[in-house]
């Protein structure tokens, strides 16, 4: 199960790591924490949708829907429901402290829906970000809080029973980016971008999905609100790389599993789990 802050994170950091996973016949589940109301709506033909939240939001649900199905068989979870929580923008915006922001939300409200989908969807694995939300977002940031306030109270018999049977997860994972990302990435492109990654001999897990790059790359072009492939800039020549379709991961809970290469990764996430 992973867990991400708006419509399109899921596919940028993790789509190949999903879309191997069901070609795998595993059990995929995802959660999204906000319908991602504050984006930027980076197409002039979506225009009118610009300072719409509402508006953005629904047509954003409708791209999550499209975007999973290129990867297959995703249950999909809006945590607390479809439009529970606001995107609260970037860090330092007015809109984190507008009412109905994820990065005001009530702990025990967050951790309660979170618990109840832990306990129907039953995890052996759950992904998220790290304490720093990947690069800051307050969004994320929540999404990791949700996650890490969950995990407890998802296995306590004694906790709210009425959500379900308890359930244990097994291992939990951070989504990181790799220091050695900076070697094939334009020096111009990324300054102040190393505090962002995490060092090599530091990672957990390495899943290369460079097979699934494709399915990646198409549902990606499902969000036009967010993302253009096409615009020649940073993102689309990131994007286009082979590279893109490696994802990495820090294991933060749970017992590691065997590994290759010089850091002993695993190429699993299931590594190591009966």
């Amino acid at each position: 199960m992973l867990v991400h802050a708006h419509p399109d994170d899921e596919s940028t950091a993790t789509g190949a790591t999903m879309a191997r996973y069901c070609a795998d016949g595993a059990s995929v589940a995802l959660v999204t924490c906000t319908s991602g109301e504050h984006g930027e709506v980076v197409a002039d033909d979506l225009a009118h949708l610009r300072g719409k939240p509402d508006e953005l939001g629904e047509f954003r649900r409708g791209e999550i829907r499209a975007a999973l199905a290129e990867f297959g068989d995703v249950r999909h979870h809006w945590l607390g429901g479809p439009g529970r929580w606001w995107d609260s923008g970037m860090a330092g915006s007015d809109t984190n402290a507008a009412e109905g922001a994820f990065a005001g939300a009530d702990p025990a409200e967050v951790t309660r829906a979170m618990v109840e989908i832990l306990r129907a969807e039953r995890p052996q694995v759950v992904v998220t970000y790290d304490e720093f939300g990947g690069y800051g977002h307050p969004d994320h940031i929540g999404a990791h809080r949700a996650v890490t306030t969950s995990i407890d109270p998802a296995a306590d018999p004694d906790y709210a029973p009425e959500l379900g049977e308890p359930w244990q997860v097994r291992k939990l994972y951070w989504t990181v980016l790799p220091r050695s990302i900076l070697k094939w990435v334009d020096a111009a492109d990324v300054e102040g971008f190393e505090p962002y990654t995490v060092p090599d001999e530091e990672l957990t897990a390495r899943l290369d999905g460079r097979a699934f790059h494709t399915a990646k790359i198409a549902a990606l072009r499902h969000y036009r609100s967010q993302v253009d492939l096409d615009d020649g800039g940073f993102f689309a020549a990131m994007t286009s790389r082979p590279e893109f379709a490696i994802e990495h991961y820090l294991l933060v809970r749970g017992d590691r599993g065997p590994g290759s290469g010089p850091h002993d990764l695993e190429s699993d996430l299931f590594a190591g789990l009966s």
